[in-house]
């Protein structure tokens, strides 16, 4: 009975967790890395084929995206995960399939342009279509068998529509054990959807710290709803647009709830019926599946408006985009407006079209909702870079760059304390995951000194029996190599020529109202120049 850190140990994506029992392999998590990669990663240690079930925390990427990569390369079984996860999936993980070939489409007709070596996708529509058909669902609290000597539970973590912790029970050789695995918990008294409920007992804990270091500014609705209707306002004021880069699943539907409030309570004054597109066929897919979820899923505040029979996520003045004429379209209006559009990192997605036609206005917000990867565009942004390459043109930043802090999906220090208290006996063993090396590091050692309990921040490729209590393989962080690419001599003096003649032609563009005596010898002197540097 041995457990394995394979994925997001020490880092902040690419969740996977690796159960052996009893000759039997089972997945917690498969997701796709995202933004900058900080730790090489384990290989998984069993073939695809040999993996007999996956346990699914929830549906975002970074958790659920190489899921059609098992399939691709010969998983047969089923992927466990709550009901409305698996709608979730039905349409992430096609989406997520079309971005991975349009991709390497892309990469082909770069690589047959210079010569270069053709790539293959990751994983293609089939391969999401037949991890589709694999995904079965499981309602909150009720114990499921999924193997002759394993039995789970979902609990709903507050995360995400459908987001569960998952609670393992494993017999072997007359031992049984549990572990708990956090998934992503959630922040509190957040829009929508339940609060992270708490587990009573465990004798591992695996614990996700996302922000294990820090705590959110905001906790309350009021203060998130009032803060973003004052960046309506000056921004509007200034005849400007607010761009939301946003996750299309959770955090675009809690910014609508928001909006909903703001228009209804008139928080916005001057610029009735302000319009809100939501740029995303994604994230209008996503809305409707929130809609049609078993309210068990929701807050008693949800609740309480849908069988009112009000959509608390729909206003008037919303516009949906789904062709990618109708996304183009968005940037010809020049009434202040809210766009908000995925990727919620900025690293895909129509929200980087938005960026390229918003970053240079002075006039405009870009306001993230969200937490940004190290690496990721979203981060280098925030961060206060003057200027990004964008569809590899530069791009200068001049909007104003805001955050709506208090709307993180994640619960903070503060947050992931109260639930790992919660339970009423401290677990033998507390495994620390889902962060970054700082807070990952940071939350065991408080967990250690100052709460009491047994927890270390496992690096990729450790191993622990959970029988015995012992680890089987510790193993350190291998930093990933950072790619140094090194221009010769000549590379080097052909951009200082380049960059040269970029400064001439911009000298020549403030030359306009000049006498045209000094215009014919300026001309006369670079077609000299010309000349020259074409006969040498």
């Amino acid at each position: 009975m041995e457990l394995t850190f394979l994925g997001a140990a020490h880092e902040v994506t690419g969740s996977c967790t690796l159960i052996s029992t009893g000759g039997k392999n089972i997945l917690v998590d498969f997701g796709l890395e995202q933004g900058k990669d900080t730790f090489v990663n384990a290989d998984l240690m069993v073939e695809p084929s040999k993996i007999d079930c996956v346990l699914l925390t929830h549906a975002h990427i970074d958790h659920s995206g190489k899921i059609p990569l098992l399939y691709k390369n010969g998983f047969t079984g089923t992927v466990y995960a709550t009901e409305a996860t698996c709608a979730l999936c039905r349409i992430m993980l096609l989406d997520s399939a079309n971005i991975q070939v349009s991709d390497a489409e892309w990469e082909n007709r770069k690589a047959l342009r210079s010569g270069g070596e053709t790539v293959e996708p990751l994983y293609n529509i089939e391969d999401a279509q037949e991890a589709i058909s694999h995904l079965w669902g499981c309602k909150y609290g009720e114990e499921r068998q999924i193997l002759e000597n394993v039995r789970v539970r979902f609990t709903d973590i507050g995360h995400l529509l459908g987001s569960a912790c998952i609670e393992v029970w494993i017999t072997e050789n007359g031992v049984e054990k549990k572990i708990v695995f956090s998934g992503d918990v959630g922040n509190t008294n957040k829009p929508i959807i339940n609060d992270p409920q708490p587990v009573k007992e465990a004798d591992y804990v695996v614990i996700e710290s996302t922000y294990g270091d820090r705590t959110h500014e905001y906790s309350k609705d009021a203060d998130t709803v009032e803060l973003l209707a004052e960046y309506l306002q000056e921004t509007f004021d200034r005849g400007g647009n607010v761009v939301i880069p946003s996750f299309a699943i959770g955090r675009t539907q809690e910014i609508l709830y928001f909006i909903s409030q703001i228009k209804n309570e008139k928080m916005v004054s001057g610029h009735d019926g302000f319009p809100v597109y939501v740029d995303s066929p994604l994230a209008n897919e996503a809305t409707g599946i929130f809609l049609q979820c078993t309210e068990d899923c929701f807050d008693e505040e949800t609740r309480a408006v849908i069988q009112q029979g009000i959509n608390p996520i729909y206003f008037d003045d919303l516009r949906v985009s789904v062709t990618s004429e109708e996304s183009k379209q968005i940037n010809f209006d020049t009434t202040p407006k809210v766009i908000i559009a995925a990727s919620g990192m900025c690293e895909g997605g129509r929200i980087r079209h938005h960026l390229k036609h918003n970053l240079w206005d002075k006039k405009n917000l870009i306001l993230f909702v969200g937490y940004q990867s190290a690496g990721t565009l979203g981060r280098i942004i925030y961060d206060g870079a003057k200027k990004v390459k964008i569809f590899n043109e530069e791009i200068n930043v001049r909007a104003q760059v805001g955050l709506l802090p208090g709307i993180s999906g994640h619960a903070d220090k503060n947050g992931l304390l109260k639930w790992i208290n919660s339970f009423e006996k401290k677990p033998d063993q507390v495994f620390v995951n889902h962060g970054d090396d700082i807070a990952a590091s940071s939350f065991a050692e408080c967990l250690r000194s100052e709460h009491g309990f047994n927890a270390f921040a496992p690096f990729s490729g450790t191993s622990f029996d959970l029988i015995t209590g012992e680890p089987v393989k510790l193993t350190q962080g291998i930093p990933v190599e950072k790619k140094v690419v090194k221009k010769d001599k000549g590379q080097l003096a052909y951009e200082r020529v380049i960059a040269a003649a970029e400064r001439l032609l911009a000298t020549v563009k403030s030359c306009k109202g000049r006498p045209n005596k000094d215009l014919a010898r300026y001309a006369s002197q670079i077609d000299s120049l010309r000349d020259r540097i074409k006969n040498d």
